[in-house]
């Protein structure tokens, strides 16, 4: 999965908007939305709110771990501990630049938050290299991965997966009864 089928897997995420039109009830595949009335907030799709938001038919309504403060909280306990701590979304980077990049206008502080949450990503990814690199130092078997997002595997999957097909060449080269210098690649 690259980085651009992560994106389109958060847009079904559920965001509260205010829109401005009236429309009853919208019947599709993936479930019923709205009702939709001028000044009442309703929950729909990341998708369906850029969209609307783009025709100019609905205010975004922020997710509400979006705040400064409650970022700043994150950043600060993520560079603390040593271990991944959970985060506020599985999908907080990408709803993020989404959400910023289409409805920054309804977004309080957007240039504080956009700046909180590439923080907490450069701290989420080093960690995530270091653990990588320790991991592959150590030789192990197999790895936790509790508390990192869909964006996060896939950005250190394609290192990961190269390094572990070279220790398992070079483990194999090593075994009792394997030929010298002939590879076997699976």
């Amino acid at each position: 999965m690259d980085a651009s089928e992560v994106e389109f897997v958060a847009e079904k995420e559920v965001v509260q908007i205010i829109p401005n039109f009236s429309l009853d009830k919208i019947y599709l595949i993936g479930g019923d939305l709205g009702p939709f009335n001028p000044g009442l907030p309703v929950n729909v799709p990341v998708w369906l709110a850029l969209n609307l938001k783009q025709r100019q038919k609905c205010r975004i309504v922020p997710p509400e771990w979006m705040d400064v403060d409650k970022l700043e909280e994150m950043r600060d306990l993520e560079r603390k501990e040593e271990t991944f701590t959970p985060v506020p979304s599985p999908y907080y980077m990408e709803l993020t630049k989404l959400l910023l990049n289409h409805a920054s206008d309804n977004i309080p502080k957007a240039d504080e938050i956009r700046t909180l949450v590439k923080d907490l990503w450069d701290t989420r990814i080093a960690k995530l290299r270091l653990s990588a690199d320790s991991f592959i130092n150590q030789q192990e078997a197999h790895a936790k991965l509790d508390n990192l997002t869909l964006m996060e595997v896939n950005t250190i999957r394609a290192f990961l997966l190269d390094s572990l097909n070279c220790m398992y060449k070079l483990r194999s080269n090593l075994q009792p009864g394997s030929t010298k210098g002939q590879s076997n690649d699976y």
